[in-house]
Order: structure tokens, then sequence, then C-alpha cells
């Protein structure tokens, strides 16, 4: 059963203001009474004045592709960190860096931005820009060389890409962007 849009805003809001109130507290180092009614004050506020557009969301989670995501991930992260360190103690070696334009299958804003925050996390990548219209994510990789060459690197881009679809997005959205629930599907 769903929720009526308003009643749905009003929910979100007031778990915004809850979240903003404990991470309020956290900076703080104080759970004290007063700490936490600032900063119920505070998420208040914020949550009035700057209030989040809605965002689309037709997907749900499945737990597989999610737990291959963040595998996949932690391993993305420890060699692109081997990788990183080695050209920062090689004093003779000079990185070849290059700026790839990166046209993402699907146009949606919240994978968008998943894709482009996982990207930037890892060392040795970093998104310049991001334009919402076309879905493209320019991408700065820092060695094109040490990434396989700038095919490589923009197939890597894509390729998490496919793994957060596989994990967040509905079945009409996979389609949409020509991919398959399986990884070792049709359109993968």
């Amino acid at each position: 059963m769903s929720l009526h849009p308003r009643r749905r805003a009003l929910r979100v809001r007031v778990w915004t203001a809850l979240w903003l109130t404990i991470a309020w507290a956290l900076l703080w180092g104080n759970f004290a009474v007063g700490t936490l009614v600032v900063g119920l004050l505070v998420g208040v506020v914020v949550v009035a004045v700057l209030p989040m557009p809605p965002m689309d969301f037709r997907g749900r989670v499945h737990v597989r592709p999610l737990l291959y995501l963040v595998v996949r991930f932690v391993g993305d992260l420890t060699v692109a960190s081997v990788q990183v360190a080695v050209q920062a103690l090689d004093p003779r070696r000079s990185p070849r860096s290059a700026v790839l334009a990166v046209p993402l299958r699907s146009h949606s804003d919240l994978y968008l931005t998943l894709t482009a925050v996982l990207t930037s996390l890892v060392p040795g990548s970093v998104i310049v820009e991001a334009h919402r219209v076309s879905g493209t994510l320019y991408v700065h990789v820092l060695d094109v060389a040490t990434s396989g060459g700038v095919e490589e690197a923009r197939r890597h881009v894509l390729d998490l890409e496919a793994r957060i679809l596989r994990a967040l997005a509905s079945d009409a959205e996979l389609a949409e962007a020509g991919l398959s629930r399986d990884p070792r599907g049709v359109g993968s």
C-alpha cells in the first residue's frame, strides 16, 4: 500500500531531520539533551529551508547483485590504491592522464550520481563533470597506461554502472539500459 505523496514527503523530512540531529550530536561529540534539541532545531530548519527534490526510484534492492557490487568495489579500491601508491613512490615514472567522456546507459539522476560517486572514490579516477541531460560523465584518469588504455578505463566506468543497475534498478530500467539481471546474460 502506497502512502499519499504528501504523507510520504513528510515522513522523509522527519527522518532526514532525525538523521541530521544524530549527525549534529556526532559532530559535537556530545549526546546531551541540549545538543540534541539544538541539533533537532537545526535539522528542522535545514529540511524546511533546503528541501531535497523528489527522487524517482522505481527499482528495489537486489541482495546478491548488491553484495557483488560491494565486493567488486572493495576489490577495485584495493587494486587502485596499490597502483596509485606505486606511481607515487616511483619518481622515474610520469603518468599519462586523460579526461574521458563516458556516456552512461541509464539517464536516471540516481544511477548517474551513484556511478559518479563510486567512480570518484576509487583512487586514480575523479569525476570532473556530470552532464545530466545527456547522462555523460567526464572522468579524469590518473594514468591511462595503468588503467589498460582509454577504452578499458571507459569500460571500467560502464561496468560499474552495470553493477549498480543490476543491484538497484527495476527490470524495465535494466531492459531500457540494454542489460539483464544476470551479468552473464545477453546485453551485459
